[in-house]
């Protein structure tokens, strides 16, 4: 019988560069990117998976940090934000959310940009109903969705 606080080493590949951590057994993914990876973009918000708020890219799919278990995380490829930062589908979604005034206090719009930059990767048409399929796992309870809205509208036409 174990007392639960085991510990894991993982090896991963975060936002490009190779690392190697021992986090407790019970983790998530969301839990050791805030935690010993340092990154703000991912945020906690439901830790149930349907916020949105800790939506990375596991493997090049957009995928809620907060439901990955660590032990999932062997060999994998994580890119979250601060990874992003200079990749043009990041870029063109950035562009797109503040022309069109579709972020307000910021807590979801990481999740947000890193669902869209997953759509533009992995779809051959990156249309307004797959753009928006693709959110259908972020809340924002600021914006009302008007913004972004506009801001799918413009993605779909670059």
């Amino acid at each position: 019988m174990t007392d639960g606080h085991e510990n894991l080493t993982v090896s991963f590949y975060l936002n490009g560069e190779p690392v190697t951590l021992e986090v407790p057994a019970a983790d998530s993914l969301l839990d050791i990117l805030r935690g010993a990876g340092g990154l703000t973009s991912v945020r906690a918000g439901c830790r149930i998976g349907r916020c949105g708020s800790c939506t990375v890219l596991l493997d090049g799919r957009s995928a809620p940090a907060c439901l990955v278990p660590a032990w999932r995380l062997s060999g994998c490829r994580v890119e979250s934000v601060e990874g992003l930062a200079e990749d043009p589908d990041f870029r063109r979604v950035a562009s797109a959310l503040t022309g069109e005034s579709a972020l307000q206090c910021g807590y979801c719009t990481p999740g947000i940009a890193v669902s869209l930059v997953s759509c533009l990767r992995n779809e051959a048409e990156a249309d307004p109903q797959r753009l928006q399929e693709a959110l259908a796992g972020n809340l924002c309870r600021c914006t009302g969705y008007g913004g972004l809205k506009r801001a799918l509208a413009r993605l779909s036409r670059t």
